[in-house]
């Protein structure tokens, strides 16, 4: 009968134990026992198990790589994950809807840093990828839904852009470039909606206005919302934010300017007047009007009579009223 073999001690390091932690030194994070349990081969059935605790990552989506047969280079990874947080600096301003969008790469291209648009949109803004790719800019192909999380808005048209704020001159730069010229500014005192701010923009560029002046105390600044609704106007009359408004109208009185408080139920009728050449127009809230301060700042007071059925216009219709007229003297001036 054969002596048997001597049975040899188990050499493995129990886990927790100190032979298992200077093993685990070889290979950081994992014990010999547990490297060689992960470099076991896993039968069907450990496969099948493991991939209900360890799901495999999903398939990444592919955009589209090419405009019109033209191959164009992908700026970024078009993940819906990652295009529904990012980062937006401080001196940024986020754009949406197609006319605005166009508005602004056609006016300062090189204020663009990065686009987010849908497929759809790739035929409409080929010129702007083109861009992108030639200078290093990021854009990302996205859905929908992605679109609504970084406009917050259902009217994005399929397109946003990450820009930098359009540049604003002061006020005495604007004087200076009105100077021996009709000339119409818009002051918006207690108005609060972007949306007015947006109108009013559109309504601006339309006619000529020259700039649209905000107190100090104004909540209005310029937006993505406010910028859909001007519809490319923000590109073209700056919104100037006053200081101080004693001294700017002094300034804008010492150019030359007639200041003019609008009232619904007051003052001239701005169909019978025959508008100055130089006027700065001052609008009030739809509910508290032109507050007591401009009032009195004002040299005369002008309205726009109507049916009396409704107690008003919208802030916004009746800035395109009058602009409208200012203009229709201008030319005939």
């Amino acid at each position: 009968m054969k002596p048997r073999r001597p049975r040899q001690p188990d050499r493995t390091p129990r886990p927790g134990s100190r032979e298992e932690d200077a093993a685990s030194q070889s290979l950081p994070g994992t014990s010999p026992w547990q490297y060689a349990r992960a470099r076991r081969p896993l039968t069907d059935e450990a496969e099948a198990n493991r991939g209900h605790t360890r799901s495999p990552a999903p398939p990444r989506r592919q955009a589209p790589t090419a405009i019109g047969g033209q191959e164009i280079a992908r700026g970024d990874d078009a993940s819906p994950a990652a295009a529904s947080k990012p980062r937006i600096r401080n001196n940024e301003l986020r754009l949406y809807g197609l006319n605005a969008c166009r508005a602004m790469f056609r006016h300062r291209p090189q204020d663009l840093r990065k686009v987010y648009l849908t497929a759809s949109r790739m035929r409409d803004l080929r010129d702007v990828l083109a861009h992108c790719v030639q200078n290093r800019l990021g854009y990302r192909v996205v859905e929908e839904a992605d679109l609504e999380r970084l406009t917050e808005s259902r009217h994005h048209e399929g397109v946003c852009f990450d820009t930098r704020p359009p540049q604003v001159p002061t006020l005495e730069q604007l004087l200076e470039s009105t100077q021996g010229r009709p000339s119409l500014l818009i002051w918006l005192d207690g108005v609060s909606n972007p949306h007015n701010l947006g109108a009013v923009l559109r309504s601006a560029a339309h006619f000529g206005v020259d700039a649209v002046l905000l107190p100090p105390d104004s909540t209005l600044a310029l937006s993505g919302a406010a910028c859909r609704v001007a519809e490319g106007g923000a590109e073209v009359v700056p919104v100037i934010r006053i200081s101080d408004p004693a001294e700017a109208l002094a300034a804008i009185l010492s150019a030359g300017f007639t200041v003019a408080a609008t009232h619904p139920h007051q003052g001239e009728s701005i169909f019978a007047l025959r508008m100055p050449e130089r006027l700065l127009l001052v609008f009030g809230a739809e509910r508290t009007g032109v507050g007591g301060g401009m009032l009195a700042a004002s040299t005369m007071t002008v309205g726009i009579p109507g049916s009396g059925a409704v107690e008003s216009l919208n802030i916004a219709a009746a800035m395109a009223i009058c602009a409208a007229e200012w203009a229709r003297w201008k030319v005939g001036a």
